[in-house]
């Protein structure tokens, strides 16, 4: 079975590549694997990434329960030829217990023997049925015609194909229910109702689709990192078509993206693009509609059912009342100042409706995207509990951690396609000397595309309330602090208030011991170390964790 399996490797040998088995088809209905949830999705892509005989080496020891001697020898019989490199490179994936790992792989996203069944669209089909009359008459037509010259008084440009001059039909546009989201178990832009004065206006909807199609000279197009801006693969869902401060906006959806169209007199039609997979219920609960240097105007999820505002840099502030119009269109509200001086931080905070869950709030704040960036809270360890996952950043611990570190959210807003930026506070240290309990911070901040990038900080109880502390260590393109990484050892120099220097040094909840070697030499049991050491000193960090692994210190 194992070699089987091995076999549909597109690298595999010729002799023994099989052909990839597809879904069964069922005229009428639409056949998909179950998607499970995040962490389902975030372990799927990381195996997508890695060849078969990892994947194997991976099944084979958290659903099959191999021991590592078991799942080598199975490997080298069905011909693999390093089964030792395949069961160390299946250790970095998934979650770091291997019963959380288990837990996942036995989820019904892993069941291939599970199916998700549902009618095609019914509407949808309809749409392609006239698409097809339209075909047929198209055809006729240019065989009677033949050679005679295009009417040039048609709106389509010449060389338009009759996909795309389908596609561009207004009609083709799918829309929602306005209570789908209601009733839904999937609370993301496809349950958004078609909202604003102009759904009805076929001539500007007709504009958007065929910018979107093709656009032509008169379109600025622009779109977030690694985001395609290509036509829709299948007719889009129509989120929104309205006139928003003397602007005409159209915002569309076709499953991956969301597209915003603006055009207004005297400025020049805008096209913009934004990732929009695997968007939920806070992702997917605000869209920009316009905005200025300043200033910016949201559309609201239909879910959404109380709206505030509030300053970062105030925790103590309390959030003010954003009144937001019959459908779903915000008042003006302040944006953050990625440039200039950094005196207060607009942010959102939301709360859904009670249908979707009870007494959820969570934070947003604009970063320049067409989606508002999710921020999100993890609090430190607690003795004995289990590893904690990212809260809404509503409490007041989170509202003071956000204090200090909210207006490095510029350096995350710099890459652009940002989606979720979390603070989790993976240590807390009683300082030397009785000068208090200091924070070690990493700050995540996770884009659409998949690269993430991690800012770890020492935050003495000394630091000024709108400081983020001492910066340790800023990884690009990395996987620190994400749920595929968890362990984190980071160190610092610090000066006690007699003056004395010290070495500290800090490790996430599974590391057991830190070790200091070099000039400094040192060893503490626990998460946290201290020792005198004058800054000229060299000193090298490992640390163990509790699955016997080491861990090196993040530079």
């Amino acid at each position: 079975m194992v070699r089987a399996a091995l076999s549909y490797e597109p690298g595999a040998a010729r002799w023994r590549r099989a052909v990839r088995p597809a879904l069964p088809a069922v005229w009428g209905l639409r056949l998909t694997p179950r998607i499970g949830g995040a962490d389902e999705l975030a372990l799927e892509q990381q195996l997508a990434t890695v060849p078969a005989e990892v994947r194997a080496a991976f099944v084979l020891r958290h659903l099959e329960g191999c021991t590592a001697d078991g799942a080598a020898e199975l490997l080298a019989a069905a011909g693999v030829p390093d089964p030792q490199a395949a069961l160390h490179a299946s250790e970095r994936l998934g979650p770091q217990d291997g019963a959380g790992a288990g837990t996942l792989l036995g989820s019904v996203e892993f069941d291939p023997c599970t199916v998700q069944a549902r009618p095609t669209d019914l509407l949808r089909r309809r749409h392609w049925q006239r698409w097809g009359a339209a075909g047929a008459l198209l055809v006729a037509v240019l065989l009677t015609v033949g050679q005679s010259a295009r009417d040039p008084s048609s709106p389509e440009p010449a060389g338009r194909s009759a996909v795309e001059v389908a596609m561009a039909d207004p009609a083709s546009l799918v829309r929602a229910p306005d209570a789908d989201w209601q009733s839904s178990s999937r609370i993301d832009f496809t349950v958004w109702p078609a909202r604003g004065s102009l759904t009805g206006d076929r001539a500007l909807l007709a504009r958007a689709l065929r910018a979107w199609a093709r656009p032509g000279p008169g379109v600025h197009v622009s779109a977030a990192p690694r985001t395609g801006t290509g036509p829709a693969p299948t007719a889009p869902q129509l989120l929104y078509a309205g006139r928003v401060d003397d602007t005409d906006v159209v915002l569309l959806y076709d499953g991956e993206r969301v597209v915003r169209y603006t055009e207004a007199t005297g400025r020049p039609t805008e096209l913009v693009f934004s990732r929009a997979d695997d968007s939920d219920v806070t992702t997917a609960a605000a869209l920009v509609l316009t905005r200025t240097e300043r200033q910016a105007r949201f559309l609201f999820a239909p879910w959404v059912a109380e709206s505030t505002t509030r300053d970062l840099l105030a925790p103590d502030a309390p959030a003010r009342p954003l009144h937001v119009a019959d459908d779903g269109v915000s008042d003006e509200v302040a944006r953050p100042d990625l440039s200039g001086p950094c005196s207060n931080w607009p942010a959102l905070q939301l709360r859904s409706s009670e249908r979707i869950a009870e007494k959820h709030a969570f934070l947003l704040t604009d970063l320049g995207g067409l989606s508002p960036v999710h921020l999100t809270y993890t609090p430190p360890p607690g003795s004995g509990a289990p590893a904690r996952q990212p809260r809404e950043a509503t409490s007041t611990a989170a509202l003071v951690s956000w204090g200090h570190t909210a207006c490095t959210l510029r350096s995350a807003a710099a890459g652009g396609g940002v989606r979720a930026v979390n603070n989790w506070v993976f240590a807390e240290q009683q300082l030397p000397e009785g000068a208090g309990q200091a924070e070690w911070l990493c700050s995540r901040a996770d884009t659409w595309n998949g690269p993430g990038r991690a800012l770890v900080r020492f935050q003495p109880p000394t630091t000024p309330a709108r400081e983020p502390g001492t910066l340790i260590a800023d990884a690009r393109n990395t996987s620190y602090c994400s749920r595929f990484n968890q362990h984190v050892l980071a160190d610092t120099r610090w000066n006690a208030p007699s003056g004395t220097p010290y070495l500290l040094a800090a490790g996430s909840r599974a590391v057991t011991r830190i070790t200091v070697t070099g000039q400094v030499r040192a060893d503490a049991t626990g998460t946290t170390l201290a020792v005198k050491a004058a800054r000229d000193q060299s000193a090298q960090l490992s640390g163990a964790l509790s699955t016997g692994r080491t861990l090196s210190a993040v530079q």
